[in-house]
């Protein structure tokens, strides 16, 4: 579904955590980039006095802020902000400081595009930043923006993706402690990551794309010298999957395997845990990647990076991560229905 004066895919963009610098680089990325309204009509989810706030920080003109209520209604003019507002204002929040107001407010922007999404009256959502601190003293104690959204959407299998162009780093865990994540890496949860990631290559038409996992412990455990957790659970994965008609591979270490997929080798990773995939992914790619959420019904695509509190108001912060989830998020749109029908009918277990 489309809007209706144009074939282009109508985002909900959330305005992340107020107090950061979400509405700083939701007002550069609408503003200064006009050849985005090509792709797709972005319509913000958030609270007006907020956007108006941050366009004045960014530099930017706060009366091209308009508060719209249908999403298929937007002008698309490159010279607006088109915002549903959601709650009550935010204009009080401090910029650059923890606020529980904000943090309840990041939460309810995104409950909203949800709604939106489930109703279809958007095509797909792009996410700023919310602070994770913030939105549990606002009362909601999610993990992060992607259990958040399974739960709105009642799925779950699902994962964490982190890609830069064709690279696309899987989570088996990620938003738990390590010790938890060790405990979480479990033969059900390996099999249904890799049931995600074949459906995914399949619906983009490459089911025969390889795809390695990560070792869990130093050298992939060598030989049960370091855990035993690569040979009991990794390693029979990846045989399962093979048994499945998956180009599965591994475990390999991660020390190997990372940088040879960096260099082109490798397409499809999954790591075995959060740092493990977001570190050395942020070490190379910074602002040139975003996250994807796979096992939704819907397309979500956000930003690689946090609110940055320590640079929120200044105006100085980038958008460049905000743009390339734009334009991934309007070019998967069209073709999303053949990701969710194939991820859906490939789950085995639940998470």
């Amino acid at each position: 579904m489309t809007s209706a004066h144009t074939a282009r895919p109508v985002l909900a963009v959330t305005l992340g955590d107020v107090a950061g610098i979400g509405p700083e680089i939701v007002a550069k990325t609408l503003l200064q980039h006009p050849d985005l309204r090509e792709k797709c009509v972005p319509v913000v989810v958030g609270d007006a006095d907020a956007m108006r706030a941050g366009a004045v920080r960014a530099g930017l003109d706060p009366d091209t802020v308009t508060v719209i209520t249908d999403p298929r209604g937007a002008t698309n003019d490159p010279g607006t902000i088109e915002l549903i507002q959601t709650g009550p204002s935010l204009a009080d929040v401090p910029v650059g400081e923890l606020s529980a107001a904000a943090g309840d407010g990041a939460y309810r922007f995104v409950v909203e595009a949800c709604r939106l999404a489930r109703e279809g009256h958007v095509d797909a959502i792009v996410t700023a930043p919310l602070n994770k601190a913030a939105m549990h003293a606002g009362g909601h104690n999610w993990p992060g923006h992607t259990e958040l959204l399974a739960h709105e959407f009642d799925v779950r299998n699902f994962s964490l993706v982190l890609s830069a162009g064709d690279l696309y780093f899987f989570h088996l865990t990620a938003h738990v402690s390590l010790k938890q994540a060790v405990e979480d890496c479990t033969p059900d949860r390996a099999d249904d990551v890799f049931d995600l990631a074949h459906a995914f290559v399949g619906a983009l038409g490459r089911p025969d794309e390889a795809i390695a996992v990560a070792g869990l412990n130093p050298h992939a455990g060598e030989n049960r010298l370091f855990g035993d957790e690569d040979a009991d659970v990794l390693e029979p994965a990846v045989a399962r999957a093979r048994e499945r008609g998956i180009n599965a591979h591994g475990p390999i270490p991660a020390d190997a395997l990372i940088p040879a997929a960096v260099r082109g080798k490798w397409n499809i990773v999954v790591a075995c845990y959060h740092d493990q995939g977001h570190a050395p992914f942020k070490a190379v790619y910074g602002n040139d990647g975003v996250n994807i959420t796979i096992g939704l019904p819907v397309v979500r695509v956000s930003v690689d990076h946090g609110t940055a509190f320590d640079i929120a108001g200044k105006g100085i912060a980038g958008e460049g991560s905000l743009v390339l989830s734009c334009e991934r998020a309007a070019a998967l749109a069209p073709g999303w229905d053949a990701v969710w029908q194939a991820a859906s009918s490939s789950v085995t277990t639940a998470t």
